[in-house]
C-alpha cells in the first residue's frame, strides 16, 4: 500500500530533517516530498523522496511507551549488523540521537522498492492457489534463513540475555500488559498462569525478528512470490526460534476462522493456496531441521503477546496521546484474543 499524506498530530518537521540529513548524504538536493506510511500501529514511518533518492525515516510515537520499546538506535544498529549476512534488511543511511532536531531519536534508511501485502494484495496483483502457496513457502524460507544467521559472526552475540528466553518473555509481557491495562479489558490471569506452568526449555538460541508477518515483508514486483525485503526490526533479539514462530502464527488468519478473526485480519493468509497454521508449523520444522513438537504453548504465547501489544496501543489512545481512529476499538480485540487463548488452552 503506498504512503498517503500524514495523519493529524503526526506531521514531520521536514525542514529540520532536511537540514540534518544533507551534510550526511552526498548528492541530496532540493526539498523532500514527505508522505507517511499508513501501515503499522507503533513507530511512525515516513517516505522522503529527493531527486535520485528514495529514503524512509523511522521515529517513535508520541506518548507513553515501555522503556525498552521504540529504541531507534538499537533498531538501526541491529539492521546495520544484519545486512551483510541477511541481505533482506534495508540499507541504513544515518542515525540521529540529538533530540534538538525533531524532539526524538530517528533513523533514515534506503527504501526497498516492491509490494507490501497487507489486508488485501496490492492493486492489480492476483495470485493463483499455486503461487499463493509458493509465496507462503517463501515466507517460511526467509524466517528459517534468519534463524540460521551466525549471531557471533554478525557481531550480535550480546543482543540477548542467554538461556531462559521463553520464561523472560512471559514475565516481561505480563508486566507490560499489567502496566497498560485499562478498566475495560480482561486480566488474563488464567492465561498467564497456564503459560507460567508450561514454559518449555529453549529449542535453540538464535537471531529472531519477533514480528515476522506478511505486512513486514517486501515482495518483488516482477515475481510477487519472492521476498526481497524484511522490515520493522524494533523487537529483534537473540531468542528461541519457536517463540518467533508463535508470534507469526498469532497473526495468521485462515479462510475458515471465525468472523472476528476474519474481520481483524491484517495480511492475505486467507487466500486459496495459503497454508493453514498447522501446515506453516510443519513446514517450518521440516525446513529448519528442528524436531517437530506441539505448538500450543507458542501459539498461546503469541496471542497473549499480541493482546499486550494491542493494549499498549489502545492505552495511548485511551490517554489521548494519539487520536488515530484505527485504535479506538482495540480493547475489543484484546477481549477476543483472551477468548482465543482460552480455546487453545
Amino acid at each position: 500500500m503506498p504512503p498517503a499524506g500524514t495523519r493529524p498530530g503526526e506531521e514531520l518537521d521536514a525542514a529540520a530533517v532536511d537540514a540534518w540529513l544533507k551534510p550526511r548524504v552526498a548528492g541530496l538536493s532540493g526539498s523532500p516530498r514527505v508522505t507517511q506510511f499508513s501501515g503499522g500501529a507503533s513507530n511512525w514511518t515516513y517516505r522522503l523522496e529527493y531527486p535520485g533518492f528514495d529514503l524512509v525515516l523511522r521515529r517513535p510515537p508520541a506518548g507513553t511507551k515501555a522503556k525498552s520499546a521504540h529504541d531507534m538506535a538499537r533498531e538501526f544498529r541491529v539492521q546495520q549488523a544484519l545486512r551483510p549476512v541477511y541481505p533482506f534488511v534495508p540499507e541504513m543511511i544515518a542515525l540521529c540521537d540529538d533530540p534538538a532536531v525533531i524532539g526524538c531519536d530517528f533513523y533514515v534508511m534506503r527504501r526497498i522498492p516492491g509490494l507490501i501485502p497487507r489486508v488485501r494484495l496490492p492493486e492489480g496483483l492476483t495470485l493463483s492457489p499455486a503461487r499463493a502457496r509458493t509465496l507462503c513457502l517463501s515466507f517460511i524460507d526467509r524466517l528459517v534463513d534468519l534463524h540460521r544467521v551466525d549471531a557471533r559472526a554478525a557481531g550480535l552475540e550480546s543482543l540477548g540475555k542467554g538461556a531462559g528466553y521463553a520464561r523472560r518473555q512471559i514475565e516481561g509481557w505480563t508486566v507490560r500488559y499489567g502496566e497498560a491495562r485499562t478498566w475495560n479489558v480482561p486480566r488474563f490471569r488464567n492465561v498467564i498462569a497456564w503459560l507460567r506452568a508450561h514454559v518449555p526449555e529453549d529449542a535453540a538460541m538464535c537471531v529472531i525478528h519477533n514480528d515476522f508477518r506478511f505486512d513486514n515483508l517486501v515482495l518483488d514486483p516482477g515475481d510477487p512470490t519472492r521476498v526481497v525485503g524484511v522490515l520493522d526490526w524494533e523487537m529483534a533479539t537473540l531468542g528461541d526460534p519457536l517463540m518467533d514462530l508463535g508470534n507469526s502464527l498469532a497473526y495468521w488468519v485462515e479462510a475458515g476462522d471465525d468472523a472476528v478473526a476474519r474481520a481483524t485480519r491484517r495480511q492475505p493468509t486467507h487466500l486459496p493456496g495459503m497454508l493453514t497454521r498447522r501446515e506453516v508449523a510443519l513446514a517450518y520444522f521440516e525446513k529448519s531441521g528442528l524436531a517437530p513438537r506441539d505448538t500450543t504453548f507458542y501459539e498461546v504465547y503469541g496471542l497473549f503477546r499480541l493482546a499486550a501489544i494491542a493494549q499498549q496501543i489502545y492505552f495511548r489512545y485511551h490517554r489521548r496521546e494519539t487520536r488515530n481512529p484505527a485504535f479506538r476499538r482495540f480493547w475489543l480485540l484484546v477481549h477476543y484474543l483472551a477468548w482465543r487463548c482460552a480455546r487453545l488452552i
